[in-house]
């Protein structure tokens, strides 16, 4: 087994984003983590990336327990990959509010919250808290993340090129198709 992940759960704010999750993968296996909106997907992968650090359990690489351990970064920007999903989405839609950037990224709001915190922090955005509805927060991009757009996008590029090499058009095309399709299923059976 290469990777183990054992009676995970992870909470913010007393809000539990799992509990106990316990999941295994073996070594050249070829892995899926499938649900619908909300399910803790990305909570998941972001512990084991090391983004967030669960409340409780333990995940174990090979031998060794990595729970807790710093997350690798894109290093010449410091970009995490939670940012990243808030930047995309921000360098075409800015000013969204919190909400709509939630539903736009598909992440919970109180994930997107922590996640934003870290990126006004850093220099990346600004969270204005809107004229007309002062419950609304409005989320607007720095001059410093305008300007890392192009570079980055580049990089992301290359990244996928990478993953692709190898993988025919037709290969691809059939494993967006049956992503999409099992998405669609999850998403009839959530409601």
């Amino acid at each position: 087994m290469v990777l183990a992940v054992e009676d995970l759960t992870l909470e913010f704010s007393g809000l539990h984003a799992l509990t106990g999750v316990s999941m295994s993968v073996d070594a050249g296996a070829l892995a899926a983590l499938v649900g619908p909106n909300g399910a803790g997907k990305t909570c998941l992968l972001n512990c084991v990336g090391g983004f967030y650090a669960p409340t409780s359990g333990r995940i174990v690489f090979g031998d060794v327990p990595i729970q807790g351990l710093p997350p690798h970064r894109i290093a010449a920007h410091g970009i995490t990959r939670g940012q990243w999903y808030f930047l995309r989405v921000l360098w075409t839609e800015d000013g969204l509010s919190q909400r709509e950037l939630s539903a736009r990224v598909g992440m919970m709001e109180p994930t997107t919250v922590i996640a934003l915190r870290s990126m006004e922090k850093t220099g990346l955005i600004r969270r204005v808290r809107s004229a007309d509805d002062k419950r609304v927060t409005k989320v607007w991009l720095t001059a410093k993340a305008k300007r890392m757009r192009e570079e980055m996008l580049l990089i992301a590029r290359g990244i996928n090129e990478d993953a692709c090499d190898g993988v025919s058009r037709a290969e691809f095309d059939a494993f967006r198709r049956a992503i999409a399709r099992m998405t669609a299923n999850l998403d009839r059976i959530g409601r």
